[in-house]
């Protein structure tokens, strides 16, 4: 999913000068962006208090919308370079296009996994004729700069591996999680499930200490570690934790995201992770007047333009609260 934010910020993120070196509770409200017509999202991160946790550097959660009379999710042709987006779906389908010849329908609890590498431009549409309701999350993760340059590809896992006990059951959508593995590619260490809570669920999730966590609420009323987070927040849990308690007295969804603290310094801006003022606005003209982000065939519409680059420097600054 692109960012489609007209007047794009400029996000300075990573390094480990603000990472929390101890579990703490940090609860995260979203900022409301439009993606086209029919779509509304819940951006968590990067957030105004928090611009990344492990590798994760941005969050939208969006839905559940009623889309049955609406044409749904419609993002045009757009670039990336310098990351992976992680689509994830509880409800609807998503079909993804992308200018290496890609062309799939991601479904509730599929994995689609591009890595965008150098560069690669693609397009997410809802299907004609698509589900009634529309649920997901859309998620970047940074590239680290020894990986950051690879060829661009794409892949969807259907059958990912899951976890369950005491009315929790987790599906491990990248990275490992209590000895279970994704087959999606990941270049950094780095976690990312899927978690589902049936009634009366009491159940303490088993975590890595040396990651830094948090909790995205996709649906129902979950307690995490003793704080109520309620759909379209997310609960920042920092370090040093060997175990998370969950508890829930109906049915309730989660996203588990962590990683060890990215200890490169990013310069996120529009679509694009880089490092430089000079690499971002050179991936902007040659969005606008090159081919280095291929082309995707097959969308019906335009691409889109790219905002215009702030006038002030852009400079890698670390974990900027």
């Amino acid at each position: 999913m692109s960012n489609l934010d007209r007047q794009a910020a400029l996000t300075v993120c990573g390094g480990r000068g603000f990472v929390v070196a101890e579990p703490v509770r940090e609860l995260l409200s979203p900022r409301h962006v439009r993606l086209g017509e029919s779509t509304e999202v819940r951006r968590l991160l990067p957030n105004l208090g928090r611009r990344m946790v492990g590798a994760w550097a941005f969050v939208d959660h969006y839905g559940p919308d009623d889309i049955a009379d609406e044409p749904g999710m419609q993002v045009p042709p757009h670039p990336h370079m310098g990351l992976q987006t992680v689509s994830w779906l509880h409800d609807g389908e998503v079909l993804h296009r992308d200018s290496t010849g890609s062309l799939q329908t991601i479904r509730p609890r599929e994995l689609g996994l591009m890595t965008s590498g150098r560069a690669i431009s693609h397009s997410e549409e809802s299907p004609r004729p698509h589900a009634r309701f529309l649920h997901g999350a859309q998620l970047w993760v940074a590239l680290p700069d020894a990986h950051r340059h690879v060829e661009p590809h794409f892949q969807h896992h259907a059958d990912l591996p899951r976890i369950a006990g005491g009315g929790l059951t987790a599906t491990v959508v990248l990275g490992e999680l209590d000895g279970a593995r994704s087959p999606g590619t990941t270049y950094t260490p780095i976690v990312g499930a899927d978690l589902a809570l049936a009634p009366g669920t009491d159940a303490r999730l088993p975590l890595d200490p040396d990651f830094e966590y948090a909790v995205l609420a996709m649906s129902g009323e979950v307690h995490v570690d003793g704080v109520p987070v309620l759909p379209g927040s997310m609960l920042y849990l920092g370090c040093g934790r060997t175990e998370l308690p969950l508890r829930a007295d109906s049915a309730a969804g989660l996203m588990l995201l962590g990683g060890e603290p990215f200890e490169e310094e990013i310069v996120m801006w529009w679509n694009f992770v880089g490092r430089t003022d000079e690499e971002i606005r050179r991936a902007r003209e040659e969005w606008a007047t090159g081919d280095r982000f291929g082309e995707v065939k097959g969308y019906d519409g335009d691409r889109l333009d790219a905002p215009p680059v702030p006038a002030a420097h852009l400079k890698a600054r670390g974990r900027v609260r």
